[in-house]
């Protein structure tokens, strides 16, 4: 994965100290120069990049108020001349903070930066991609992201479902046959005509009634076998 880079400062001497730098590192990619914030700032409307090498003093618009500015900044590292603004970049979520003239083993530590917090970023963004999910419409305009693991209970309200999960309690207009169908069956099992629930949320099991979360939930007659069969071929 090559890394999107954008260097913004007012010293062309120092944008070619840090454009020299990531020539050597296989995985930068330079995407522009800017020597003022505003430019980069418009590029920036139009086209994403992962880190930014940003100098603080510069015209117009700072390096701290162009950071302030930006609704979801992606990496930043400055690069300045200064040491009074540390406390303040790092408040803002700076990834490092370089002191001019710039040595090469201390760029390559915060490129090592970089690498550590973007794998760190991609493996949570993998493990999420791991855990299935369904959306489901929530009101009209609305549709919410559920991870199946999360879900509880899901009850028949007539032509409507309450969706309970770990996370909160969702209305959405649909019937529990149509919903059910979209879980998977070694996960969920439907327990009465009213109720399909999360095998693994189960905490007990009595008589004809199981507890999920402190509430027990009555089996229906014609659902009893088939629940305890496969209750019990899903434990140890």
């Amino acid at each position: 994965m090559k890394i999107k880079c954008l260097i913004i400062d007012d010293e062309p001497l120092a944008i070619n100290v840090v454009k020299n730098y990531l020539q050597q590192i296989e995985d930068a990619d330079l995407v522009n120069t800017f020597g003022n914030a505003i430019d980069a700032l418009n590029f920036l409307k139009h086209n994403a990049v992962d880190v930014i090498f940003l100098d603080i003093n510069m015209p117009v618009l700072d390096g701290l108020n162009f950071i302030k500015s930006l609704e979801n900044p992606p990496l930043i590292i400055i690069t300045t001349a200064y040491t009074d603004f540390a406390v303040e970049t790092y408040e803002l979520d700076a990834l490092d903070y370089l002191i001019k003239p710039i040595e090469f083993p201390r760029f390559m530590k915060a490129i090592n930066k970089i690498y550590r917090r973007l794998d760190i970023n991609k493996a949570s963004t993998n493990r999420e991609k791991q855990r299935p999910y369904l959306f489901i419409k929530i009101d009209k305009k609305k549709m919410k992201k559920i991870f199946l693991d999360e879900i509880l209970i899901i009850e028949s309200l007539k032509d409507y479902l309450k969706i309970s999960t770990t996370s909160g309690k969702y209305i959405i207009h649909s019937t529990l046959s149509d919903f059910t169908n979209l879980l998977p069956t070694k996960d969920f099992i439907r327990i009465h005509r009213s109720y399909t629930i999360a095998i693994n949320k189960i905490d007990a099991i009595e008589g004809n009634s199981i507890e999920i979360d402190g509430i027990k939930y009555v089996i229906g007659r014609s659902y009893l076998d088939t629940v305890k069969d496969q209750i019990l071929n899903s434990s140890i």
